[in-house]
């Protein structure tokens, strides 16, 4: 029984209500987090935009809406299937002024000028972006920082210029949202890798294919793929234990638990993120595993390194939430604890089911049919399959009737046997991604030939989503869309050849593209 009172006790911790602790530091840090996440994503948005949804872009934001309004016939149907700005207006000039916006919003989130307002205004800008993308979101980074800021708004301090904000500390239930966000990712991610299907999980041989085939795998995870098996066994050991031991040590295991799955969850997202570039995935995720602390953690952490004085200034602006009973704090719980219901509900259903968002049948899932273009309660099941073996798509073009062919050079992917990735921290190539996802897991996806047609024709915002343009002084007359197979080549190789990879050609994605047609 006493077991049992202790349990609960930390639980009640855990969840923000208890009373002695607070939460001010934590909260300052991980909202300028927030915002530096978002200030690359508008950055982003601001170098690919024109390219892939700029009026003669990849996927123009003007067809679309357009699209929008012949086969939704009905307003709120519009605005629950296309939650976005854009269908009020989508002309060229008000798609750039978003980006300027959410840039703005972003920079004053960082700069913890009226965070609330900056948070709204990040995540219904971003959100009307990702609402009109089409196949370029596909990744699971969008919702989560789209749930991200639509929690940390009732979370932030009030006011224009807030600083620590000890004027409102955070509610209870407003901690317990976001830590449960945190857990919420670490926990489903888990748990798809063990029900999910993919086996090499279960007999330990996922890592060494996931070094070969992120998208934009780096030096760091060349030579860790070349480490001995047993190494790629702990690897998988760890991240069991980051995504299904850490989330339980953080809930039960007390301020010593909380601050053991802090350090075992950072130091997993830093792994990946220095070998795998998977964009702010990792930086965002890194950065809510800070809501694990409180500000009396990072006092005790201050004193252990003899840093007295920043001990004493973090104590004496630390307070715990004061009680504030009130209609609009009872309407605030009641929306969170509905939030809570649905974010149980959603992976339930979700990972028992397999269930694909896209084909959903509303007479069946209601709930998830109405909400889920808002993303705003998400299974996260990250990482949980990788196609076996590298292939990637390369657009060559020719302006000679097909007697030399010269690459598009890529910004990013490893197109090249002698080049690996560039360390990109918090920055999502999209375009490349989106292009690499297609590939692997749709069937002959239009979006590769459409590329090849738009380059045909020479189409600056397209052909500056690449490196370079290798056919500076006119178009290409015929373009193909070459599939190559890539492969590790031992240490040896490297060291005599600087070669990281071996290119092996496939076959031909579709038909060239020529000015007559495929």
């Amino acid at each position: 029984m006493s077991l049992l009172k202790a349990a609960l006790t930390r639980l009640r911790t855990f969840c923000g209500f208890g009373n002695e602790a607070s939460y001010l530091w934590p909260r300052w840090i991980v909202l300028r987090g927030v915002g530096v996440v978002y200030v690359f994503i508008f950055a982003g948005i601001l170098q690919e935009g024109r390219g892939l949804v700029g009026p003669n872009g990849l996927r123009p934001v003007a067809d679309y809406c357009a699209l929008a309004e012949r086969t939704l016939p009905g307003i709120l149907e519009r605005i629950l299937r296309v939650p976005s700005l854009f269908l009020v207006n989508s002309h060229p000039v008000t798609v750039v002024a978003l980006e300027w916006c959410g840039l703005a919003a972003a920079v004053a989130l960082v700069l913890n000028l009226w965070p609330r307002l900056a948070l709204f205004a990040c995540w219904a800008i971003f959100l009307s972006f990702v609402s009109v993308w089409q196949e370029f979101s596909s990744t699971l980074n969008d919702p989560l920082m789209l749930e991200t800021a639509l929690l940390c708004i009732p979370f932030a301090p009030s006011g224009v210029r807030p600083g620590l904000g000890t004027a409102s500390p955070p509610l209870p239930i407003t901690v317990f949202m976001m830590r449960w966000l945190i857990i919420r990712v670490m926990l489903t991610a888990g748990i798809a890798k063990v029900i999910g299907g993919d086996s090499r999980w279960l007999n330990f041989t996922f890592m060494e294919d996931l070094y070969v085939t992120s998208p934009a795998p780096t030096v760091l995870g060349y030579y860790a793929y070349h480490l001995p098996h047993a190494y790629h066994v702990f690897e998988i050991l760890f991240t069991f234990a980051a995504e299904l031991l850490a989330p339980f040590l953080a809930i039960f295991g007390g301020r010593r638990g909380r601050a053991g799955a802090v350090a075992i969850w950072t130091i997993f997202q830093l792994g990946i993120q220095l070998t795998g570039n998977f964009a702010w995935l990792n930086t965002a995720a890194t950065d809510l595993g800070l809501l694990l602390l409180d500000d009396q953690m990072i006092v005790s952490g201050l004193r252990r390194l003899r840093r007295l004085g920043w001990a004493e200034r973090v104590a004496a602006l630390a307070r715990p939430a004061p009680a504030l009973p009130g209609r609009r704090v009872a309407v605030l719980s009641a929306v969170l604890w509905l939030h809570f219901g649905l974010t149980v509900y959603f992976p339930i259903v979700t990972l028992s089911g397999g269930l694909v968002l896209s084909r959903l049948d509303p007479r069946t899932h209601p709930l998830q049919f109405l909400l889920r273009d808002f993303r705003a309660a998400n299974c996260y099941s990250l990482y949980i399959t990788t196609p076996p073996v590298r292939h990637d798509v390369e657009f060559v073009g020719s302006n000679d009737d097909g007697k030399t062919w010269r690459p598009y050079p890529f910004r990013y992917r490893p197109q090249f046997e002698n080049r690996m990735s560039p360390f990109l921290g918090p920055h999502f190539s999209r375009f490349e991604t989106t292009l690499m996802i297609q590939f692997n897991y749709f069937s002959k996806a239009r979006i590769i030939p459409d590329v090849a047609r738009h380059l045909l024709q020479g189409n600056p915002d397209v052909v500056g989503l690449f490196a370079g343009n290798p056919f500076p002084d006119a178009p290409p007359t015929v373009v193909r869309m070459i599939v190559f197979r890539y492969s590790y080549t031992d240490l040896q190789t490297f060291r005599r050849t600087g070669r990281y990879w071996t290119k092996v050609y496939v076959t031909d994605y579709a038909p060239p593209v020529t000015a007559s047609g495929p």
